[in-house]
C-alpha cells in the first residue's frame, strides 16, 4: 500500500449517498495535482489529506490514486487555518468571519472554537448563540470525521459510512462502541458483516452471546434471499456451525431466547414439514396469512352466471373478434364458478387470449376488473394486450414510500369485483400477502403464470404452492396453437419443461440463423466473440433487427468472461463506440447506451426492469436523461446507483418480457446456476429468434436439474392443514 500526504483542491464528482468521490490533491511532495477516487465523507476543499491505497491507470484519465482509507490533518500554521476555515467547513463561518476568527486568536483558534467556544464571543459579530452555533457546526463536522476514522480503524469501508451515520446520527460511534450487532438488524443486508468485522476488530469473543443471536437471524435472513420461508431447526443450528464454528449446544440456547423474545418464531406441528420449522416474524405472519385469508375467500359462495358456451363466444366474437378452442372455452367457462382459480401453461397454449377473453366477459358481466403484473414490463404488456389499464401489484395497492405500507390493506380495500394477475410465478409470499389483504372477501381472483419458469426473486413459491395444495382450482392449458407449434422456439421450450433433450440443431455457420440455434462453442473468450459478431452483425442483417432495442443477451450469472459484468463492457464498446463515455460510480455511460433501472422509484415512475436508452447526458449540470418507451427520465449522477448497462441482464431480470431476439451464454462455468427453469425462463423471452451459444454439456447440466423445487415453503402445508 503507497501513502500520499496533500492538500484537497477540487472535487470533481461527488454521490451525496455514498459519497463517493473523484478529486484533485496538491500534493506535499511535489506540490502536482492528482487525480483521486474513493469515499470521502465529512470533508471539504481546502483541508490536508493523509491517503493509503494504490496508483492505478484508467483508460481514459491515466493515472489515478484509489485511497482506501483517509485521515484529515487539521492545519497548524496560521495562513494554513486561515484558507482552512474560509473554505466553508464549518456552517456559519464566511470568509470576513474566518479573518476576524485567525487575527484574534491565531494558531489557536482552531483549538477555541473546539473547547473554549465561550471565548469566541470576543470577536466582532459573535455573541453567544452564534458562538454555541459555530462550536456545534465544528462539533458535527468532526463527528462524521470520528465515525469514518472509527470504521477504518476497524476494518470496515468507508461507503458504508454514510448509511451508519444516516442511522445513528451524532451517537453512532458510541452506539457502536456498545453494541455493534445492533447494525444486524438496523442496517439490512450488509448490516451483519459490518457489525460481525467492528465486534470481531474490537475484541469480541466467537461465542458472545449477541454475536450468536446476530449469526442466527443473519443465516434465517441468507435462508429468505435464497427464497426460503422457513428453516428447519436443526439445520439452522448445524449452518451456524459450519460457517460461524459455533457450539450447537450454544446456538440452540441463544435461539431458545430469540424464540422467547419472538425475534423468530418455531412451528412445530405443520403437515409435511417432519422437523420444527424457524421463521422470522415477518415471513410467518406473511405466510399465515395468506393461508387463512385463501381459506376465508374459498368460504364465499359463487353463484356462476348464466351463460353457456354460445353465448360466452358471441359475446367474444362481437367484441374481440376471437374464435376460443374448445378448451379455452370450456375453461372459460368453469373459471366464473370458482372464488379463485389459477391459469398455468407453456408458451403458444393460450394464456393471453384467455386473460382477455376473461377480462371481456366480467365486463359484459358488469363486473369491475383489476389487472395487475408484478413488474413494470409485465404490466405494459398486459395493457397492450387487452387494451385496459393494467399496473404492477405495488402501484396498484398504492405503496407509501413515506411509510414504507401499502395504502390499500383490510382497512382501505380495492373497489372491485375481480382481479387478475399475470405472471404470477413471480409473485413473491411478501407481495401476495399484502395483495390478499387488500381484496374483499368477495373479491374473484384468476391467477395467471407459468409455473415452470423460474420462481419469485423473494421468498416462496406461492403459484406453485398454490397449484400443488389441491385447494385451488386450477386450469392448465396444454394444446399448442398452430402458429405457435410452428415455432421451433415454443416446441424447444416445452422439451426443455419437460426435461428431455433437444433435437440436433447446431448452426452450420452463423450467416444461415433459423428461429432456434445452438451455436457450440466451448471456449468463453471465443463465446463473447460469437455473442458480438450475433448481436452487432448477423441478427441484425438476417431478421432485420436494432441491434441495440431488439435484441437481448440473457446470462445465467453476473461474473466470469461470459456473465453481464464482462459483456456488458464488450458490447457497450462494440454497439455504441464513442469516446465521449463519462465514468460515473465507477461505471462508464454515454448517450445511446442501453440501461435498465434496478428498484422501483415511484416517484419517477420507473420500476425495477425497465430498460430504457440514454438521450442524454449532461456533465455540467451532472444529469443523465433516459428514454423509456417514449418517456424521458431524468437522474441526478448521485442517482445512478439505481440504473446498470443492460446489454446483457440476468434471467430473474428478463421475467416478464419479450424480446424479438435473444442471445443465451450457456457454459460449464455457470455451473453452479444451471437449472431447468432458468434456461426454460430465458428461451420463453425471444419471440422470433433464439440463439444459445456453449455446449451441449452445459445444456444437459441444467435440464437435469431441477432443484428450484427444493426452496422450503409451508404454504402449501398449511392450504392443506
Amino acid at each position: 500500500m503507497t501513502t500520499i500526504n496533500g492538500r484537497l483542491e477540487r472535487i470533481t464528482f461527488r454521490n451525496e449517498e455514498n459519497h463517493y468521490t473523484i478529486g484533485r490533491l496538491k500534493t506535499d511532495a511535489t506540490a502536482n495535482l492528482v487525480t483521486i477516487v474513493g469515499y470521502l465523507v465529512g470533508v471539504r476543499l481546502g483541508e490536508t489529506l493523509k491517503l493509503t491505497g494504490q496508483w492505478v491507470t484508467h483508460p481514459r484519465f491515466g493515472n489515478q490514486f484509489k485511497f482506501d482509507t483517509f485521515e484529515v490533518a487539521l492545519p497548524a500554521a496560521v495562513d494554513d487555518i486561515l484558507a482552512y476555515l474560509q473554505s466553508g467547513v464549518i456552517k456559519g463561518v464566511g470568509r470576513k468571519m474566518a479573518g476576524r476568527l485567525v487575527r484574534c486568536f491565531k494558531d489557536q483558534t482552531l483549538e477555541i472554537i473546539d473547547r473554549q467556544h465561550a471565548k469566541l464571543v470576543v470577536v466582532e459579530g459573535i455573541g453567544p448563540i452564534k458562538a454555541e452555533a459555530i462550536h456545534n457546526a465544528w462539533k458535527a463536522h468532526h463527528t462524521v470525521r470520528g465515525l469514518m476514522q472509527f470504521l477504518q480503524t476497524h476494518g470496515v469501508k468507508a461507503a458504508y459510512g454514510s448509511r451508519i451515520l444516516k442511522l445513528y446520527g451524532d451517537e453512532a460511534v458510541t452506539l457502536l462502541r456498545d453494541d455493534p450487532y445492533r447494525l444486524a438488524e438496523d442496517l439490512p443486508g450488509r448490516g451483519f458483516i459490518i457489525a460481525d468485522t467492528l465486534a470481531r476488530h474490537m475484541g469480541a469473543s466467537e461465542d458472545d452471546p449477541k454475536r450468536v443471536a446476530a449469526c442466527l437471524i443473519h443465516l434465517m435472513e441468507t435462508g429468505a434471499a435464497e427464497g426460503h420461508t422457513y428453516i428447519p431447526q436443526e439445520q439452522l443450528l448445524m449452518r451456524c456451525y459450519d460457517v460461524f464454528k459455533i457450539d450447537t449446544a450454544l446456538a440452540a440456547k441463544v435461539l431458545g431466547e430469540l424464540l422467547a423474545s419472538g425475534h423468530l418464531y418455531l412451528e412445530k406441528y405443520l403437515d409435511q414439514i417432519e422437523t420444527p420449522a424457524v421463521y422470522l416474524p415477518a415471513l410467518l405472519e406473511a405466510e399465515t396469512g395468506i393461508a387463512q385469508r385463501l381459506e376465508a375467500m374459498l368460504t364465499i359462495p359463487v353463484d356462476p352466471p348464466a351463460l353457456n358456451q354460445d353465448e360466452i363466444m358471441a359475446a367474444l366474437v362481437k367484441k374481440l373478434a376471437i374464435q376460443l378452442s374448445h378448451e379455452q372455452l370450456a375453461v372459460l367457462q368453469e373459471i366464473l364458478a370458482f372464488p379463485i382459480a389459477v391459469i398455468t401453461g407453456g408458451p403458444g397454449t393460450g394464456k393471453t387470449t384467455l386473460i382477455r377473453s376473461l377480462t371481456t366477459i366480467f365486463g359484459t358481466l358488469g363486473q369491475r376488473v383489476l389487472l395487475a403484473a408484478p413488474t413494470g414490463r409485465a404490466a405494459r404488456r398486459l395493457a397492450e394486450i387487452t387494451l385496459r389499464k393494467a399496473e404492477t401489484i405495488h402501484k396498484l395497492l398504492r405503496y407509501n414510500m413515506t411509510t414504507g405500507m401499502f395504502d390499500k390493506n383490510r382497512d382501505d380495500p380495492l373497489a372491485t369485483d375481480a382481479v387478475i394477475i399475470d405472471e404470477a410465478s413471480m409473485v413473491d409470499t411478501y407481495l401476495m400477502f399484502h395483495l390478499l389483504q387488500a381484496l374483499p372477501l368477495t373479491t374473484r381472483l384468476v391467477l395467471v403464470g407459468d409455473v415452470y419458469q423460474l420462481p419469485s426473486v423473494g421468498p416462496g413459491m406461492v403459484l406453485n404452492d398454490l397449484i400443488g395444495c389441491g385447494r385451488i382450482k386450477t386450469f392448465e392449458l396444454t394444446e399448442i396453437f398452430r402458429q405457435a407449434g410452428e415455432s421451433t422456439i415454443t416446441m424447444n421450450a416445452h422439451q426443455i419443461r419437460k426435461g428431455f433433450q433437444l433435437e440436433p440443431m447446431d448452426a452450420a455457420d452463423l450467416n444461415n440463423l433459423s428461429d432456434f440455434n445452438f451455436q457450440q462453442e466451448p471456449q468463453p473468450t471465443k463465446a463473447v466473440e460469437t455473442i458480438v459478431q450475433l448481436c452487432h452483425d448477423e441478427i441484425p442483417r438476417q431478421f432485420g433487427l436494432d441491434p441495440v432495442k431488439d435484441i437481448q443477451v440473457i446470462c445465467p450469472m453476473h461474473k466470469g468472461a461470459v456473465g453481464t459484468l464482462h459483456l456488458n463492457k464488450v458490447l457497450q464498446k462494440a454497439l455504441n463506440p464513442t469516446s465521449r463515455r463519462v465514468e460515473i460510480m465507477g461505471s462508464h455511460y454515454a448517450q445511446g447506451d442501453k440501461v435498465m433501472h434496478l428498484k422501483n422509484n415511484y416517484q419517477k415512475e420507473v420500476f425495477n426492469g425497465d430498460i430504457g436508452t440514454i438521450e442524454e447526458l449532461n456533465i455540467a449540470d451532472e444529469t443523465v436523461c433516459v428514454n423509456y418507451d417514449g418517456r424521458t427520465v431524468t437522474y441526478d449522477f448521485s442517482e445512478l446507483d439505481e440504473i446498470s448497462l443492460a446489454y446483457a441482464i440476468s434471467v430473474h431480470k428478463s421475467q416478464g418480457s419479450e424480446y424479438p431476439a435473444i442471445v443465451i451464454p450457456l457454459m460449464t462455468q455457470h455451473y453452479a446456476l444451471l437449472q431447468r427453469n432458468l434456461v426454460y425462463t430465458a428461451i420463453t423471452r425471444g419471440s422470433e429468434v433464439v440463439v444459445i451459444v456453449g455446449t451441449r454439456k452445459a445444456l444437459a447440466i441444467a435440464l437435469h436439474n431441477d432443484r428450484p423445487r427444493q426452496r422450503l415453503a409451508g404454504l402449501s402445508a398449511r392450504l392443506q392443514k
